[in-house]
């Protein structure tokens, strides 16, 4: 039996990779699927809109065509481009679903500290801002109100497929309140609340925090229902909730962290009381979740001691601090909502 010959082109897609990326984040800081909108253009009149050399247009379109992020009618320099219902819907700056936030982000900061992954696997010390000199992430954004609220709307669009999936998903009947730690715009609160009319919500952050999301609650319609609160949560109690969340919160820290504040959240949670930690939760057998090791490898980037992990390892880490019941439930691409029971 002949077997198929052997060749490098997963090896090669994955090496060039990088070139594709940055054709997708440089649009986005373009602003090229704002700018195109629900129009068609010509190269030329949507290349004069975002100050292109005419040299680089017709390669810089095309290959978005290529890649599938544009549309085009035609062929040759009369032809028109467009957007297509996934570049409308999730990466024009006025669609309510934008996820370029957080492309912006990826852009500005990570495609260039990425460079230091070898260090950073090396040495187990972050490759940001840190590195430099300057303030970390997290110190920089909290002493800039209008740095913090892009960064805010940034995780927004991204939370947002998964936080509805959550409140789609996940078994709100049993419960009578909610509490999000690291709440943000207090979008999970605003989710479940739009689905469970019983449910009452907190989303629990630093004060700074607090108007952002009560702009963001109000602006729901759901201020009798959903309050913003502020706190630190390696400081203070957790508020008391039936089900205490917790949103791409537990990755950012290290192993005395994360069991901080999951002891915390036990004793904030009645018996019967659930505590759901959203992710893109590793698989077990560490083989599968690409973004979820990815995701690491960003933690040890931005962080040092900061990981990822698996449902596993969650158990166990809620088994120790005296969780009895768990579950993993998927919330569609990459990620899922790890979920103890008290």
């Amino acid at each position: 039996m002949s077997l198929a010959p052997l060749n490098p082109s997963g090896i090669l897609q994955t090496a060039f990779s990088f070139w594709s990326s940055k054709v997708l984040l440089t649009a986005v800081e373009f602003g090229v699927f704002t700018k195109l909108g629900g129009r068609q253009m010509t190269g030329a009149e949507l290349g004069a809109e975002v100050g292109l050399h005419p040299r680089a247009i017709a390669d810089f379109f095309d290959a978005l065509v290529a890649m599938g992020f544009f549309g085009r009618e035609g062929d040759g320099p009369g032809s028109r481009y467009f957007n297509t219902p996934e570049g409308l819907l999730f990466l024009d700056e006025g669609s309510p679903r934008y996820v370029g936030g957080i492309l912006v982000m990826l852009n500005a900061r990570l495609f260039k500290f990425w460079n230091d992954l070898p260090t950073a696997l090396r040495t187990g010390l972050p490759q940001n801002e840190v590195k430099h000199g300057q303030k970390g992430i997290f110190e920089e954004l909290y002493s800039d109100s209008a740095k913090l609220e892009q960064f805010l709307g940034a995780m927004t669009g991204i939370s947002r497929l998964n936080f509805e999936a959550l409140a789609e998903t996940f078994d709100f009947s049993r419960y009578q309140t909610l509490c999000d730690v690291g709440g943000a715009t207090g979008l999970l609160c605003i989710e479940a609340a739009k689905r469970h009319a019983h449910l009452k919500c907190e989303s629990f952050d630093l004060p700074q925090v607090e108007p952002v999301a009560r702009k963001h609650i109000a602006s729901a319609g759901l201020s009798e229902r959903v309050t913003a609160v502020s706190g630190d949560f390696f400081k203070d109690p957790l508020p008391k909730a039936d089900v205490i969340t917790m949103g791409m919160i537990l990755h950012d820290w290290n192993l005395e962290k994360k069991m901080h504040l999951i002891r915390s959240a036990y004793d904030a949670l009645p018996e019967g009381g659930a505590l759901v930690a959203i992710e893109a939760l590793i698989d077990d057998g560490r083989r599968e979740n690409v973004q979820g090791l990815l995701m690491s490898l960003n933690m040890l980037i931005e962080f040092g001691d900061a990981f990822d992990y698996t449902g596993a390892d969650f158990r166990g880490w809620c088994s120790e601090v005296g969780f009895t019941r768990f579950e993993v439930i998927p919330l569609g691409g990459p990620s899922s909502a790890a979920v103890a029971y008290k």
